[in-house]
């Protein structure tokens, strides 16, 4: 053989081997820890696609394999605690309604016991991450979002001092941790959702915003968090998109056209949830379409006849309210 050729092939060879060393290292080097929390998020990540899907049973039992597998992490109980207060605006909330929150027909659910434990586990465990000074940010950003889903219920029922503690509570978590870690995108859904509120306050409400001391918010930093949410979020990219298109279908927004196309986005990336076409029938009846509102009401009336999760019960309750008020004399389904 020829020695120049000898010699090439062996340095590539030897190259060949030292990238292959590194890499080797470079995975050696990750801990145990940093691999737990890949597969929790990986696993978060499908659990929150059948979520947003309208699956909270599925959903729920990859919430629990996170929990069963790395129980030491707020993730899986986090989430878990999210899917239930999905099942609770399902059941309880005006799901027309372009306000999510202090909508609710009824003062409390058997599942709110169960919801309130779930937030203070995930609360506790990651406040114990951050007395281990575990992935600090992160844990900063879990806490917030727990906080978060604290103030969604409480205002939900329409308490508004517990609301706006939880609320204050989660804004300052929210922003320590994007500060230690601007990729943690997912602390902008917080964020919008805690600025567009403050910005949008009404004059007689501000009161009670200085009375509890909570921080100003501004109608366009929140709509821009929540815009930033949907596009780069891990886990909240849906539902920050839920949330927008909810804002800019307000009466005072009335960017009814933009919200009717978050939603036809949302209804083609989670298709088995029906509450998407019910507010697009809405949006299309607010529009002055209301012949193409009445079809799609008929349609997914229709759809959810079976009422076979909560979406679908919650939805087919909506949608039928919907169509009684425009065609009273008709018995829908009974």
């Amino acid at each position: 053989m020829n020695i120049y050729l000898w010699q090439h092939k062996t340095a590539v060879a030897l190259f060949a081997l030292a990238v292959w060393a590194a890499g080797q290292g470079r995975l050696a080097a990750r801990s145990p820890a940093e691999s737990a929390d890949a597969e929790d998020r990986r696993l978060a990540r499908r659990g929150v696609d059948l979520m947003m899907d309208g699956d909270l049973d599925g959903a729920t039992s990859v919430f629990r394999q996170i929990q069963g597998q790395d129980p030491h992490s707020p993730i899986g109980y986090l989430l878990e605690a999210e899917a239930l207060w999905w099942k609770i605006y399902y059941s309880t909330a005006n799901l027309l309604d372009a306000d999510v929150f202090d909508v609710a027909a009824l003062a409390a659910t058997p599942h709110d016991a169960h919801f309130n434990d779930l937030v203070a586990v995930a609360i506790e465990r990651s406040e114990a991450g951050l007395r281990a000074r575990d992935d600090v940010p992160r844990n900063l950003l879990y806490e917030g979002m727990a906080y978060a889903l604290r103030a969604r219920l409480e205002g939900l029922r329409g308490r508004d001092l517990p609301t706006g503690r939880a609320g204050k509570k989660m804004r300052a978590l929210l922003l320590s941790s994007v500060k230690m870690d601007p990729s943690l995108t997912d602390a902008y859904l917080g964020l919008g959702v805690y600025n567009y509120l403050m910005g949008t306050l009404p004059l007689t409400e501000k009161i009670f915003q200085y009375l509890v001391a909570l921080p100003p918010g501004s109608r366009a930093s929140g709509l821009e968090q929540l815009r930033r949410a949907a596009q780069e979020g891990e886990l909240t990219c849906g539902e920050a998109k839920f949330y927008l298109a909810k804002d800019l279908s307000r009466t005072s927004e009335g960017a009814y056209a933009k919200s009717l196309t978050l939603f036809g986005e949302l209804a083609r990336d989670y298709p088995n949830n029906p509450l998407w076409p019910l507010v697009a029938a809405s949006l299309k009846y607010s529009m002055g379409s209301k012949p193409e509102s009445d079809a799609l009401f008929r349609a997914v009336l229709e759809r959810t006849a079976a009422e076979r999760s909560d979406a679908e019960r919650g939805v087919h309750r909506a949608a039928r309210a919907a169509l009684l008020a425009q065609h009273p004399d008709e018995k829908f389904g009974e």
